[in-house]
């Protein structure tokens, strides 16, 4: 596997580290456990990062230097590629190791991927995330480069097999990359039943000193693309705001002009007191958050797939989203949550309003929200990845 600008042991939440970390870290060690051998290359982002360590059982991350051993740009590693590849070889022959098959993810490593498996003459298999040409057309925040939107149409031609998370992310690399439909596999995210699990809602908000408040919760990198706004802006329209607690996760160093942004908003909106902002907290924490909320709200502009509701729902909390990601698949309308058509203000307080009456977080609501993903298991994902590996290996022409 390559995740050349994003580490999957990295701090979630930071402005490079989110849901794709989690999937690469997570479906690694499922496949490891379904007995293949997983190396995972990253480039080194400091210079304390460890050249190899297992991560799961035959699951390893390995740090390969390309450019200053510092986090920087995600754009930047573009220049940096031609360096990661040949350090990567160098690894490779000094450990006497081989690959079946190269899995990308995001563009960037894309474009390291058809270089190596043009070396070793193996497959090569990719997964976007997220799509430059989509983003673009959306329009909020910074617009991806035509670089990245040229690469991810390289890579859409080149490779052997393409993984979608959901239907309407193989439309769009249809309708947008010109994709082949029989090259694209399409393999839902998952979720770690085990880690995330119901905890007691009192020992939660004990915890995290959480006041009796009812409380809206978000889980994500502080991007534009994320709708953060619109949700400050929903919260005047609910209900008794003044009762309500906003609590923001996400957010790093780098991310500190878009906070001081969204803290302006708040107190333009006159919330200041009822929006805290978090920022980074460890992934085996955040059940705690998720199990404390009265409401976990989604309200992007746009998501690959939307791991974030699948968390969630795994503790047991409603999630109000957008419609955006395979959310309108996995949300059961009023039962588990609501999918609202758009993230304006008013949509999303109509949908959050629905679940604020406490009778959201008796027993068997929380067993019924848990139970709709079970579905998304990760073991389930790591078959079915595995399954569209072998057909890329079964599909592929070796290159002359």
């Amino acid at each position: 596997m390559l995740s050349a600008h994003s580490c999957p042991v990295g701090a979630l939440g930071a402005r490079d580290t989110g849901g794709m970390s989690v999937y690469i870290r997570e479906l690694a060690r499922e496949l490891g456990k379904q007995g293949h051998s997983v190396d995972i290359y990253t480039r080194v982002h400091d210079p304390g990062d460890p050249i190899s360590e297992n991560i799961g059982e035959r699951a390893r991350l390995i740090h390969i230097k390309a450019g200053e051993e510092e986090s920087i740009h995600k754009l930047a590693v573009y220049s940096y590629l031609p360096e990661f590849c040949c350090h990567l070889e160098g690894y490779r022959k000094n450990h006497g190791l081989a690959y079946d098959v190269v899995f990308s993810h995001y563009w960037l490593s894309g474009w390291a991927g058809e270089y190596l498996t043009r070396w070793w003459q193996v497959p090569h298999v990719v997964m976007f995330h997220t799509l430059g040409a989509v983003k673009n057309a959306i329009g909020i925040g910074e617009d991806s480069p035509e670089l990245r939107v040229v690469t991810e149409r390289d890579s859409v031609q080149s490779c052997q097999r393409i993984i979608a998370a959901t239907a309407d992310e193989r439309l769009e690399l249809i309708r947008r990359y010109k994709a082949e439909s029989d090259k694209i596999g399409i393999v839902p995210c998952g979720v770690n039943m085990e880690l995330f699990r119901p905890v007691d809602r009192a020992t939660a908000r004990r915890e995290l000193d959480l006041t009796d408040q009812k409380v809206l919760l978000f889980v994500g990198r502080i991007d534009p693309l994320k709708g953060i706004d619109r949700l400050l802006k929903a919260m005047p329209l609910l209900p008794e705001p003044e009762s309500l607690r906003l609590v923001v996760i996400g957010g790093d160093e780098r991310s500190r002009s878009e906070v001081d942004k969204l803290r302006s908003l708040a107190a333009a909106l006159g919330i200041s007191d009822s929006v805290t902002f978090q920022g980074l907290v460890k992934h085996d924490r955040l059940p705690y958050y998720y199990s404390a909320a009265d409401v976990c709200v989604v309200p992007s502009y746009y998501e690959s797939f939307g791991l974030v509701a699948l968390e969630a729902l795994a503790c047991g909390t409603p999630v109000v989203a957008s419609d955006i990601g395979d959310l309108k698949n996995i949300i059961r309308q009023g039962e588990t949550g609501f999918v609202v058509p758009d993230n304006t203000p008013r949509q999303l307080a109509g949908g959050i309003t629905l679940f604020l009456d406490g009778t959201s977080r008796d027993d068997e609501s929380i067993r019924s929200r848990r139970a709709s993903v079970a579905r998304f298991s990760w073991a389930r994902v790591a078959a079915d990845i595995a399954r569209e590996l072998r057909l890329a290996q079964a599909g592929c022409t070796i290159y002359s």
